[in-house]
Parts: C-alpha cells; structure tokens; sequence
C-alpha cells in the first residue's frame, strides 16, 4: 500500500458536502486535508468558529488533519492600489488567522498578485520599484502569520500573476523571506501556461524556496497552443521524473492534486474520476522512490 502521507487534494474536487469530501478522501489513503472552498458553502476563511470546530471533529474523527488552508487573499491586480489592497487582503489575514487557531494548519496560503501594469517581458525586479508596496503588504501578512505561530505559502498564479518564472520567484522571495516563515508552492501547471514548461531545470531553480508543490495533468500536441486537460499520468511534462527528485529532496512532503485547466478533450474529461487517478498515480510513484 503506497504511503498515504505523500498526497492530499483540493478539497472541493469532492463535492459540496463535507463529509461526502472527507470519505471520498480517507477512502484514498488521505490523511492530511487542504481546505479552499465549497465548506458548509463558503471559503475557508469565511467560516464561522462553529463551522471551523465541526471540520476539526468531522476529520478528527476519521484520523485526518489540516494541512493547508487556501485562501485567495492576494489574488487580485495590483492596478487597483495600495489602499485597496490593505483593506481587502492585509486586513482579511485576521480572519484567515482566527480560522487557523482552530483549524491548526501547517500552512496558510496567499496568492501571487496579479500585475496587469507590467509590461511582456519586464524583470520583475523592476517592475516591483513601480509598486513598493505590494512586497511591503506581503512582508506585513508574513510576519502577522509568523507571530501567530503558523507559515506562510505563496503559490503562483496564471495570467498576469508576478510570478511567471523562476527568475521572478528568485526576486520576489529575495525581497520577503526574511519576514517570517514563508515558503513557496509551485503550481506547475500555472507556471508552465505563464511560459516556464515543467522540467527538472526548473524545479531545480525552484527548489530553494520550495515547501509545497501542486500538480494538475495537461497536454499539448505538437504544433498546437491548446492546453487539454489530461491525467497527470499522461501529461506532456515528465510528472514521474519530477515528482520523485521532489521525494528525494523532501521539498514538498505532501503533493496536492488540484483541478486541471485546459480544455477538453474530444473523449471528454471527468474531473473527479481524474482526480482520484491522479492521487493514485502519485501513490504509486512515491511508491517507488
């Protein structure tokens, strides 16, 4: 039986009920839970203590504990300013923290921003001098996270997310790490669609700042720019390859599957039944690392 630690999921890929999620994934071999949205209806930093103390006893209950929680603070264009950003991000990180006393994560997850003001091609480095703030906002809520003794994750983003390579990974963490606790989750097929295809190369440049990675399939047939969505066991990008450095390393002790982007395939695309294939697949390889 491959080791069940090594693999959680988004949780809403099961469903909108919470406990039909919680079986669906202790039937898998899940035992560490990711929290995002669909819980009792709402996102996961918008649930009432109540609510929060009923997925502690609910998941308590079936040996599983928190992982992560996702929320989406910091998923928005910096175009709309400072003050917009102190007020619907670095303040909402008190509710993200009341949430977290209870539901006890390893991580609380933010987003990279979107930038629609840089310019294609840009260094990052530079374009951050036209928004000093945002790295200050993103320094605040790390340090706020720190001193209420939790980690801060920062995933990348797709469209115009500050994050769209290594390089700009390496600048904006060279700018915050030095907060708190802050670490890195590489989304990699977000990465790959904002140009940087998943490669060891690239996990190699990414590996220092590495505490989570999520995985989602994709194809791309030579010839065409469409992204389809696929499992990750037949996925253009070499999964296995990657997943095991990842293992070896220990830079992400626990992968987690999320939704595949794309379109889909002629032969349709069942999102739950590739979900469960895809935690399988990970198994499997963890299996043999």
């Amino acid at each position: 039986m491959p080791t069940p630690a090594n693999v959680t999921v988004t949780n809403s890929v099961f469903g909108p009920d919470l406990a039909a999620q919680l079986d669906a994934q202790h039937e898998l071999g899940i035992r560490h839970l990711d929290l995002k949205d669909a819980l009792f209806g709402k996102g996961v930093i918008d649930l009432s203590d109540a609510e929060a103390r009923a997925i502690v006893d609910q998941a308590g209950e079936r040996g599983m504990d928190v992982y992560c929680i996702s929320t989406v603070l910091f998923d928005d264009d910096a175009a709309r300013g400072e003050r917009h950003f102190a007020e619907q991000h670095v303040a909402r990180i008190d509710e993200a923290l009341r949430v977290a006393r209870i539901l006890r994560p390893r991580w609380i997850r933010v987003m990279a921003a979107q930038s629609s003001g840089r310019a294609e091609g840009q260094p990052l480095a530079e374009h951050l001098e036209t928004i000093p703030w945002l790295v200050d906002a993103y320094r605040e809520v790390i340090a706020r996270v720190e001193a209420a003794g939790f980690a801060t994750i920062l995933e990348n983003e797709i469209d115009h997310g500050i994050l769209r390579n290594p390089d700009d990974v390496d600048t904006l963490f060279g700018r915050i790490s030095d907060a708190g606790t802050v670490r890195f989750t590489w989304d990699v097929q977000n990465l790959w669609e904002t140009g940087s295809f998943p490669s060891l190369e690239v996990y190699e440049r990414l590996r220092p700042h590495l505490g989570y990675v999520h995985v989602k399939g994709g194809r791309m047939h030579e010839g065409d720019p469409t992204l389809w969505k696929a499992r990750l066991r037949d996925a253009s990008w070499p999964v296995a390859e990657i997943l095991r450095a990842i293992a070896a390393d220990g830079a992400s002790p626990i992968i987690c599957i999320n939704p595949c982007h794309g379109e889909v395939p002629p032969g349709g695309y069942d999102q739950r039944e590739s979900a469960i294939d895809d935690i399988r697949f990970v198994q499997e390889v963890h299996a043999h690392v």
